[in-house]
């Protein structure tokens, strides 16, 4: 794509952006500071939007939250369980066929496994961050993760 860069990051942040479920909120990268930061889809600020365009290599858009990644990381959970109970009612849930509430609410009663949910769904988004950022020639000199 480009030059390899190396820019501080505040990880926390670029996580938060990658989490983001909200469709009206975009998230950009400024590639030469690691600044992170966010506006309205509706921003409704011309210059805005020339700076933008005019510096796109600068800014890039950050990926907000991904459905496919959370039901590919709910089907690598539910792979990773035992046969038995819980395992069933995640395959019911997952494939829409039980009403119990959220995965994370049934894990709930479940803390090991909640625990393990977790670790792969933190695993999973790092490696969908590092991901990212390679893709766009970005090398942080200490990755937060």
């Amino acid at each position: 794509m480009g030059v390899a860069r190396e820019v501080e990051i505040i990880w926390d942040e670029l996580i938060d952006a990658f989490l983001n479920d909200d469709p009206e909120l975009i998230f950009f990268l400024d590639r030469a500071t690691g600044e992170i930061f966010s506006v309205p889809d509706d921003y409704d600020d011309k210059a805005f939007w020339q700076e933008i365009e005019a510096a796109s290599g600068n800014y890039i858009q950050i990926p907000g939250d991904d459905y496919e990644q959370e039901r590919v990381l709910l089907h690598e959970f539910i792979k990773s369980l035992p046969a038995g109970s819980l395992r069933s009612l995640l395959e019911r849930t997952f494939a829409g066929k039980s009403s119990y509430g959220k995965v994370e609410e049934i894990l709930s009663f479940y803390s090991d496994e909640l625990e393990a949910y977790f670790a792969l769904k933190d695993e999973m988004l790092h490696n969908r961050i590092r991901s990212w950022l390679e893709e766009h020639d970005i090398y942080p000199p200490s990755a937060g993760f």
